[in-house]
């Protein structure tokens, strides 16, 4: 399977967009640009911890009523959240429906509350490799693990975090621009 993929607009693509208008967007626009914000790498976490198993086109797709039934993914709102919430969650087929990911989201947003402004988002990037200057050739070349994204992880579960193992973090890092996976060729490479 070739690593690229022409879209319908005649730029070449990462393949895993495959033909869906929606994932063609995400890649162009949002995976691998630098996001910022705690409430921003709040709501990537969460989501990313929710895609555990699952694939990423789905989370796409429900990610506008994760971001209604989660109040805008705002920490300090989450972290509210109690037994009543979680029943309410897990009855909206509009999300995914797992009680322990749904009960670790608010456990985070309470450990996110906990921190500094802006302490999430200096403590993610603080992982974020250095540019390495050379761009992956193709998908066998992309790693799902990584040594940063691997002590990311381990710190994050030294603070209490959970659902953010060593291959969600790095699909995190990936997503959010701490590390750039566009396959040489892409023309958002």
């Amino acid at each position: 399977m070739s690593s690229l993929l022409t879209g319908p607009d005649a730029r070449d693509r990462c393949a895993w967009v495959g033909d869906d208008a929606e994932y063609r967007r995400y890649h162009d626009e949002e995976w691998g640009t630098p996001l910022h914000g705690d409430r921003a790498l709040f709501e990537k976490m969460a989501l990313e911890g929710f895609q555990a198993g699952l694939s990423w086109i789905t989370i796409l797709r429900k990610r506008p009523r994760f971001r209604e039934v989660f109040a805008g993914f705002e920490p300090e709102i989450v972290a509210e959240f109690g037994e009543d919430d979680v029943e309410r969650l897990m009855g909206d087929a509009g999300i995914i429906r797992n009680r322990a990911k749904i009960v670790a989201t608010i456990g985070n947003a309470q450990l996110v509350r906990s921190m500094g402004t802006g302490e999430l988002d200096e403590l993610m990037w603080s992982f974020a490799p250095p540019a390495s200057g050379t761009r992956p050739a193709s998908f066998s070349d992309v790693p799902a693990v990584t040594p940063e994204s691997t002590a990311l992880s381990k710190e994050l579960r030294r603070r209490g975090f959970r659902f953010v193992g060593p291959t969600t973090m790095y699909a995190l890092m990936q997503s959010a621009g701490m590390v750039d996976d566009h396959i040489a060729g892409c023309w958002r490479a």
